[in-house]
């Protein structure tokens, strides 16, 4: 069976955190394009080929999404790709520092598809990243818009 390269759009203002993300799948030997926006306004101009996005950008198959951004926040940006008939359809996995049963129960009200908290070790993300990919691009059917 061929496996499929999936785009996955991280959203997190967090450089460190963008940096870790790609090195834990190279290191986990996914496979699959990592493309980052820094918050929610960036994540939303991005799917609607706005702004500094305007173009042929690759359609993610994927959103990682933190909640705690500057300008827009996750669960805003969330609110909107979910109310959106053009975004609604990619799946969103919310990966964040935040453990609290609230924003775990206001991210799947919204629309998330998962909610993963970010392990506190690299090896941590290392296999999150690989138990993702692993997921999404092996068992998971995503359709692909044909007019984005």
């Amino acid at each position: 069976m061929d496996k499929k390269t999936m785009v996955i759009l991280m959203a997190d203002d967090d450089k460190d955190d963008q940096l870790l993300a790609r090195d834990a799948m190279i290191e986990g030997h996914v496979t699959n394009e990592l493309h980052f926006v820094n918050d929610g306004v960036e994540l939303l101009q991005y799917l609607r080929g706005e702004g500094e996005f305007a173009g042929n950008n690759p359609w993610p198959s994927l959103i990682l999404l933190d909640l705690n951004m500057p300008r827009k926040d996750g669960r805003e940006a969330l609110a909107e790709i979910k109310s959106d008939p053009k975004l609604r359809r990619i799946p969103v996995v919310i990966l964040t520092t935040s453990k609290t049963e609230e924003d775990m129960l206001r991210g799947y009200d919204l629309g998330a598809a998962s909610y993963l908290t970010k392990p506190v070790t690299f090896q941590g993300l290392v296999e999150l990243m690989k138990a993702l990919g692993k997921y999404w691009v092996e068992f998971v059917e995503i359709p692909m818009p044909n007019d984005h």
